[in-house]
């Protein structure tokens, strides 16, 4: 395997952002492919890394700084790697989706600017999108709570500059929102990681297991998870979440979702592995909310018209999916509940880039100005039909092995827990339905039916081959995880399985 593998995944967007941004005046549209080919390469060391790890090894770079404390371990193991692998995968796929509609962002928003404000505008999107893989698979990867809070926040700051630049109604207050949440957030998660210290001594995330039994573990838990429900949209902390997943740039939607969703990750490597006791008081609690959420982000969905705040909506109450699996604390609920998390990201950045390849191609937002565009779009029909089987959990996508070995895990809490466990368990299934009924009534409201006389035009068809075939194989990477579950459980099973009860 190549040196310094993992680093190069984190440093490599680093150095080609830096290119692009003193290069801006010189590269124009070379620069989303650049962005683009870069991802590639750091997708192809993350799978060369997951070979290594599927056949049973475990991936450590350590890169010390000043000392054991103030290092930058790295660590790919079977439960961060297959993370950032599909984080990545994503991030290299809407790059490439962004290489055409960020010029149609630059249009609606700019009109006509001159050759080099646009070679400007246009390259700043792309050495701020790489910030969001950076930011990412550091996350994943790191080992140290101090460095894993650094790649956390990055990402909101990302977010505000694109928001704030390329996004749509009331971008700047939006963007604003966005980025006030995070620091709410932020200081919540801050304030566990530096109690954290003062008990143990230490940020690193293989020593938290001594704060076990603490009388202060409690409120380090509490001020963790009060941070990430945050970032994740959990009721009630979701208030930011529709305004914000609806307002950015399309072509990044999946990576909020991503963004929401890596909480499910955080926790289950910070606070469920080593604080698996401690956690236990939290169970019940957490599952509700779960339930709670899902039930009100699909009502919420359903009561939409804005095909963005459609998609929006709906990223509520499957965020919660995972959060049930893990608040249920078995070894299939978590294991499943992370698979879920992976599959929802893909499924998240199907059905939304669908949105937006609605808006760039027609220009409308409201679904009931649409209608029978599956006749003139039928790639852009069949992503978003992909999509919705990924989210509702139908197979051959990887959400339905996913739910099972979840639900499955649910229910044994359910049968081992108090009773309410068990209406919690059963609710969460039949909130599936919820899935069910607002992705496909999106479906039959955006694609079938008689064709509006406003968007008859032949200029209303799919859009360029650069924005569908990177969706396309996200959902064929889709298919085989839901084929071939086991490629993706062999690697949580090596973290997860002999730490938590079945």
């Amino acid at each position: 395997m190549m040196p310094y593998t993992l680093l190069q995944t984190i440093v490599v967007p680093v150095i080609v952002s830096a290119f692009l941004f003193f290069t801006r005046y010189k590269l124009g549209r070379k620069a989303g492919w650049i962005a683009s080919i870069a991802l590639v390469y750091t997708t192809v060391l993350l799978f060369l890394a997951g070979i290594k790890v599927y056949q049973g090894a475990i991936v450590y770079e350590k890169y010390p700084f000043v000392g054991p404390e103030i290092s930058f371990d790295l660590l790919a193991d079977g439960l961060s790697l297959p993370v950032a692998f599909i984080m990545n995968l994503l991030c290299m796929a809407l790059c490439f989706y962004s290489i055409h509609y960020v010029e149609h962002r630059i249009e609606v928003i700019f009109g006509e600017v001159d050759e080099r404000t646009w070679r400007s505008i246009y390259t700043s999107f792309f050495y701020l999108f790489l910030g969001f893989p950076m930011g990412f698979v550091g996350v994943s990867l790191v080992t140290n709570l101090i460095a894993m809070y650094f790649f956390l926040e990055l990402l909101p700051i990302v977010l505000y500059f694109i928001m704030a630049y390329f996004g749509y109604i009331e971008r700047v207050r939006v963007a604003l929102m966005c980025l006030l949440w995070a620091a709410v957030g932020a200081c919540l998660f801050l304030a566990g990681i530096l109690l954290t210290y003062s008990h143990i001594g230490t940020f690193r995330i293989s020593e938290l297991h001594a704060l076990a039994g603490d009388p202060w573990v409690f409120w380090i838990i509490l001020f963790f998870l009060a941070g990430l429900f945050t970032k994740m949209a959990v009721f009630p902390f979701q208030v930011w979440m529709p305004w914000v997943h609806a307002e950015h740039p399309t072509c990044i939607a999946g990576l909020l979702a991503v963004y929401a969703n890596i909480a499910a990750y955080i926790i289950v490597r910070v606070i469920i592995l080593p604080l698996q006791e401690d956690f236990k008081v939290f169970c019940i609690p957490v599952m509700i909310m779960a339930l709670l959420t899902m039930i009100y982000g699909s009502l919420l969905t359903m009561a939409q018209h804005d095909v963005k705040r459609f998609a929006a909506c709906s990223t509520i109450s499957q965020l919660s999916y995972s959060l049930l699996g893990l608040a249920a604390l078995t070894t299939y609920s978590v294991e499943g509940g992370m698979f879920f998390f992976l599959s929802h990201i893909m499924g998240k950045t199907l059905l939304f880039s669908t949105a937006g390849i609605l808006v760039y191609v027609t220009g409308v937002r409201d679904m009931r100005e649409m209608g029978g565009l599956g006749a003139k779009m039928p790639v852009t029909a069949l992503i978003w039909i992909m999509g919705s089987m990924m989210l509702s959990g139908l197979p051959p996508f990887s959400s339905f092995p996913a739910e099972w070995i979840m639900f499955t895990g649910v229910f044994v809490r359910g049968v081992q827990a108090p009773p309410i466990a068990l209406v919690v368990a059963i609710l969460g299934v039949l909130a599936i339905a919820l899935t069910v009924v607002y992705t496909f009534w999106g479906m039959q409201r955006i694609f079938f039916g008689p064709v509006n006389p406003k968007l008859s035009s032949p200029q209303i068809k799919d859009p360029p081959l650069s924005m569908s075939v990177p969706l396309l194989l996200t959902g064929v990477v889709s298919i085989i995880l839901g084929l071939y579950p086991k490629l993706v459980m062999d690697f949580f099973h090596a973290v997860i399985g002999g730490l938590l009860p079945s």
